[in-house]
């Protein structure tokens, strides 16, 4: 059974309201001793007079996953991708070398 774990690996922000602007995101399925990861990036408008926003000093990680998920990143379809990644590690449908 594979594993999917989400992290941020890093926030940029607006220093003058603590509006984060962008996530750097990375996703590591792990199945046995198979694994396959993914890293990407998630750009923010925040608005510090909306009713939700949360500055710098307060966000949660996993916050800040759920405003990459609403914003376009598709964690079924990379989990998907990922789980296809760990598929080929475990049953391969290529292979390289020479025959002599």
């Amino acid at each position: 059974m594979t594993t999917n774990t989400w992290t941020i690996a890093q926030c940029e922000r607006e220093l003058s309201d603590g509006g984060i602007t962008t996530a750097h995101w990375r996703v590591t399925a792990v199945d046995g001793e198979y694994t396959a990861s993914s890293y990407g990036t998630c750009g923010f408008t925040p608005d510090p007079e909306s009713g939700d926003y949360t500055p710098y000093d307060s966000v949660t990680e996993s916050e800040v996953l759920g405003w990459c998920w609403a914003n376009g990143v598709d964690q079924e379809a990379i989990e998907a991708s990922l789980q296809a990644n760990i598929d080929l590690q475990i049953t391969p449908t290529t292979g390289t070398g020479v025959p002599w």
